[in-house]
């Protein structure tokens, strides 16, 4: 069972980033109290080489000096750490299952749309345009109630607030139109469920930060004329 061991909570991270930011989330769930640490991969500190000095990535959350890394994991420290609005099921089958989904939406659909976002080949962008629509349709025959776990938020809907706010960013910055009423309603209408609680409106970041990111990642990645 969790407890509350607040302590000293420090959270690593770069505002913008869906992986940093479904950790605050988790973290406002549980009303747990932290620090937090702007911290990006082009100008690393020394906190995160020495928080992390394998990967060097954000998120890491650090409990009591306590270096916790992969966001995933990070969300499931959380849950057995910090009492009240449960993540993860308590049931062994519904647990594997949403491990499942989150881990489904980490390596299909953010790849896909990535790859979606930033190829320039016309015809290697409709065919990632394929791809993610077919991963989204994946996940709206698998969304059966208002949220994917259930009536309440859950370890899948937090991961997959990268559909619902950062998806719909990255149509509008290169023109995309993925995630439609038409197409997918179901998930369409999770997506703005989720927009809509008050716990994701206080915690989202502002689109600034991330739109600057990812446009100049874009504009690293558009092949010199």
């Amino acid at each position: 069972m969790a407890e509350n061991h607040e302590g000293e909570v420090k959270l690593l991270g770069f505002v913008g980033s869906p992986f940093t930011y479904r950790v605050q989330l988790a973290l406002k769930l549980k009303g747990a109290q932290y620090e937090f640490l702007e911290d990006n991969l082009e100008h690393q500190s020394q906190l995160l080489l020495k928080y992390n000095p394998i990967h060097k990535k954000v998120p890491v959350l650090v409990h009591n000096e306590k270096p916790i890394i992969e966001s995933l994991v990070i969300l499931e420290y959380v849950d057995e750490t910090w009492n009240g609005n449960p993540i993860l099921p308590e049931e062994p089958y519904p647990r594997a299952l949403a491990r499942f989904w989150a881990k489904f939406i980490d390596e299909k659909c953010l790849s896909a749309v990535w790859k979606a976002a930033s190829t320039f080949d016309e015809k290697e962008r409709e065919k990632a345009v394929e791809e993610s629509q077919e991963v989204l349709q994946i996940l709206e025959n698998e969304l059966k109630d208002k949220f994917f776990g259930g009536e309440a938020l859950g370890l899948v809907d937090i991961v997959g607030t990268f559909v619902a706010f950062w998806l719909p960013a990255i149509e509008q910055l290169v023109g995309l139109e993925l995630l439609t009423s038409e197409k997918f309603p179901k998930l369409y209408n999770w997506s703005h469920e989720v927009l809509n609680l008050p716990v994701v409106k206080e915690t989202l970041p502002p689109r600034e930060p991330f739109f600057a990111a990812f446009k100049a990642r874009l504009e690293s990645l558009t092949p010199s004329k």
